[in-house]
């Protein structure tokens, strides 16, 4: 590609980023004469502030700290059995008989009895919203026979979620010394349970759940005090101390919180609302090219089309302290020479971020549609012109 075609096809791009980055900036809050405070300090053993789109870690210490995760692990048991939901190997309106394993397990319950059935979404609710040990303990055994057999599946979705620092031995997160996870882990299977499944998500804000006319409050204080906050678990033993991991959407944005090993119940409310309230403060989350659109046409080489669409294969958003929209800039480096065949979705260059003259992201840039390859006449006079 000569250097007059690269430099016109990147000035191009450029000024659809300054369009694009124009519009937003016209609303955004004036540019900060300095730089943002530094995050809460916390009292926590580990936390983690994470920005749900753009995956931006806002404020984190002790993340990768490996820590007893106590009743936080029923997210991930959670998770395993939507992903079976998903894939039609369960259903809501199964029922699981309750075993006197599930009936005697100690801790927190939704008290229910040996040799009743009991519906896989009243199990659910009752362990996300009562945080029943007895009814994690149901769960693993109607899908995977035993706890421990469940427990693998949840290494197994950890693994591929990419928790690395991460395994489970039970499905409830009662005290094990193999039994660890960190905020990092965490936050990345919370974040993976409000992407996939939206509608399961929901029960995680309800106030209060009955089963067999006992009622029970959501033990997460943070959705009363907060209404922005719509999740998502509790948990606490004497060895993990109390945690938290809390999800808040403000204007379109959502941010998530993991607090792990604080004092009580009122430090891991306050150092989660903290964090939240930092996050939002302090940041803007954008999205300047949306996934599938194009951002630039690139020349193609022998094929059939001349002319490629190339841009994000998703939505692409990006987190930067507040007010400094307007510093944002974009630029396409295309790959070298790109030869017919090309199928929606190779990647042909990248996208180039920066924020004033920092570089802050980079995001393949893809095919967006099919060129196949030219006839002979065709690549022969493109193999000339390339000579050119």
């Amino acid at each position: 590609m000569t250097a007059q075609v690269l430099i016109a096809r990147l000035s191009g791009l450029l000024v659809l980023a300054v369009a694009l980055f124009g519009a937003a900036a016209e609303v955004s809050v004036a540019a900060e004469d300095g730089p943002i405070p530094d995050p809460p300090s916390l009292g926590a053993r580990g936390h983690l502030l994470l920005d749900f789109n753009s995956g931006a870690i806002l404020a984190e210490e002790g993340s990768d700290e490996r820590l007893e995760p106590a009743s936080l692990t029923k997210i991930m048991t959670a998770y395993v059995i939507f992903r079976e939901l998903s894939a039609g190997n369960l259903a809501l309106d199964d029922e699981a008989s309750i075993s006197e394993k599930a009936w005697r397990t100690g801790g927190s319950k939704m008290f229910i009895e040996v040799g009743k059935r009991v519906s896989i979404e009243d199990l659910l609710k009752g362990m996300i919203v009562q945080s029943g040990n007895d009814a994690s303990v149901a769960l693993a055994e109607h899908l995977a026979g035993d706890e421990a057999t469940f427990a693998e599946l949840m290494n197994r979705e950890a693994r591929r979620l990419g928790m690395t620092n991460s395994n489970f031995v039970n499905a409830t997160g009662l005290p094990d010394p193999q039994h660890y996870t960190t905020p990092r882990d965490i936050a990345t299977v919370a974040a993976a349970v409000i992407r996939e499944f939206p509608e399961y998500y929901a029960w995680y804000s309800l106030p209060e759940f009955t089963y067999n006319n006992i009622k029970q409050s959501n033990r997460n204080r943070l959705l009363e005090r907060d209404p922005s906050v719509d999740g998502i678990k509790t948990g606490h033993t004497q060895a993990a101390g109390y945690c938290l991991v809390s999800s808040a959407e403000r204007d379109g944005r959502r941010l998530i919180a993991v607090v792990m090993g604080t004092a009580g119940d009122a430090e891991r409310v306050a150092d989660s609302q903290a964090l939240l309230n930092y996050g939002f403060n302090f940041f803007e989350t954008h999205r300047p090219f949306p996934g599938g659109e194009p951002v630039e046409t690139l020349r193609v080489w022998g094929g059939s089309e001349t002319g490629l669409p190339v841009g994000p294969a998703r939505d692409l958003y990006i987190t930067i302290p507040r007010g400094r929209y307007a510093q944002l800039s974009a630029e396409l480096e295309p790959a070298p020479d790109i030869t017919a065949p090309v199928s929606w979705g190779d990647v042909v260059g990248e996208i180039v971020l920066r924020l004033g003259d920092t570089e802050i992201r980079r995001e393949p840039a893809v095919a967006l549609a099919d060129v196949r390859r030219g006839n002979l006449l065709r690549r022969g006079w493109d193999s000339v012109v390339q000579l050119f």
